[in-house]
């Protein structure tokens, strides 16, 4: 009867009758309060299983951070190295298609003079270099010099084209005019059609038009340099 009571209060202050009855057997029924010690006491010790297992999930989730926040500072530097690699590569690139354009103008220039040859039946001579001016007389005062001339490497040229557009490009000072044709030629839009018509180069002010021998002629000598721009027309048969 004692068994009962306590079980009977034991589910009335709350505790689950089947928690209840086995904590009064595990305590060999020794009242309410041994029993209520039990599972007291069952209570705080799931409480810090609880508890460990947390800070144990706990620990093993930082671990995890930790690791993917690595892999991914490993992944964003393979792929800073692969980006500073491929621009590398496009670098390399480019500057060997600019020297393959420079040769490829330069031998068309080279087939030019040789069929130009072969037309008039003789070689192509180059227009003789101007004769230097002799050295005029010396100031008076020793005091003030003459200005020197400034020498150009190279020279930019605009080429404005028949249809509005405009190339740039930067060339030699003692490159032959015929260069910048052959540049116009390779990198002009096709016509209608698809044909293309052979050019005539003129300048812009004072108004010029460069005759055949001119494109023999060095820019630097044809007062193109160090900058000039020059019109595309569409040249006239002879």
């Amino acid at each position: 009867m004692a068994e009962l009571t306590a079980l009977e209060s034991l589910v009335e202050m709350g505790f689950p009758q089947g928690r209840a009855e086995k904590a009064l057997a595990l305590t060999g029924n020794q009242g309410i309060e041994a029993a209520m010690d039990w599972m007291t006491e069952l209570v705080a010790q799931k409480q810090r299983e609880r508890e460990e297992r947390e800070e144990r999930e706990a620990l093993e989730r930082e671990r995890q951070r930790r690791r993917q926040g690595q892999e991914l500072t490993a992944a964003r530097q393979r792929l800073q190295e692969d980006e500073l690699r491929r621009a590398a590569e496009e670098r390399r690139r480019e500057k060997a298609e600019e020297l393959a354009a420079r040769q490829r103008v330069r031998e068309k220039i080279e087939r030019d003079k040789a069929e130009r040859a072969k037309k008039y039946g003789g070689t192509v001579a180059s227009q003789p270099a101007p004769a230097a001016a002799e050295p005029g007389p010396v100031p008076s005062s020793p005091s003030q010099e003459p200005p020197s001339k400034r020498e150009y490497d190279q020279c930019r040229i605009q080429v404005r084209l028949p249809d509005g557009t405009s190339l740039t490009q930067t060339f030699r000072a003692r490159e032959q005019l015929a260069a910048v044709r052959l540049y116009v030629e390779l990198h002009r839009g096709e016509e209608p059609g698809g044909d293309q018509y052979p050019v005539q180069l003129l300048s812009g002010f004072p108004r010029r038009a460069f005759s055949e021998a001119d494109m023999e002629r060095p820019l630097q000598e044809l007062g193109l340099v160090p900058s000039a721009v020059l019109i595309v027309a569409k040249k006239c048969p002879s």
